[in-house]
């Protein structure tokens, strides 16, 4: 299976791209936040993007999707799994950044789901009873930075805090306590989405 691909970029077509890796084209479809995130590449230029490989009897065509970040891939592996949205259907609703989006479904925010394309008020609810709840650590992705250098927030940890808080219900001593725990654990935590990453890993073992 494909999960990563790294080459030149050959020919954008709409929402399609073809990439030479290892002297192979891959015909790669970017969702429309990703897709504008490489406005400003050229034809030639480097790229290198996370790989969802979708193949099933029903669709027995291999269909590869690219992300620029792998928790962006996540995401859109849990947002497919909603009935009635496919991977074609959800390329075309992921307009909005990904962050975004999961703090609506974390919120109950029907009118922004709406406004996804091809998203009405009977898929947005399927996206609510199926999503609600597990997508607190998606909303904590921090935006692709657009200069190399940039520092990551300082105020990573307060951003966890207050999904934990607010979004899952701890109490605020509690939501301290396991950030604390986590930090003990990995010393080299730099983002919220990594802390969370880190905290959710320690509840589970």
């Amino acid at each position: 299976m494909i999960g990563y691909l790294e080459g030149k970029l050959l020919r954008i077509e709409g929402e399609r791209i073809l990439l030479l890796a290892n002297q192979i084209g891959y015909e790669i479809l970017l969702p429309a936040m990703i897709r504008e995130s490489i406005d400003s590449k050229r034809i030639g230029d480097a790229l290198a993007l996370y790989i969802y490989y979708h193949q099933t009897e029903r669709q027995p065509k291999p269909i590869l999707i690219g992300f620029n970040l792998e928790v962006e891939r996540e995401f859109f592996g849990h947002f497919i799994s909603v009935e009635d949205i496919g991977p074609m259907k959800a390329v075309q609703a992921l307009s909005e950044p990904v962050r975004d989006i999961a703090r609506a479904i974390e919120s109950r925010d029907m009118a922004y789901l709406k406004r996804l394309k091809g998203i009405g008020n009977r898929t947005a609810q399927k996206i609510l009873a199926t999503l609600e709840g597990k997508l607190a650590k998606f909303a904590l992705i921090r935006e692709v930075e657009k200069a190399e250098g940039t520092t990551p927030s300082e105020d990573f940890k307060e951003q966890v805090q207050d999904v934990l808080v607010k979004q899952l219900g701890h109490k605020a001593k509690e939501a301290r306590e396991m950030i604390t725990a986590a930090l003990n654990r990995n010393t080299n935590i730099t983002t919220a989405e990594e802390l969370f990453e880190e905290v959710y890993r320690g509840e589970t073992t």
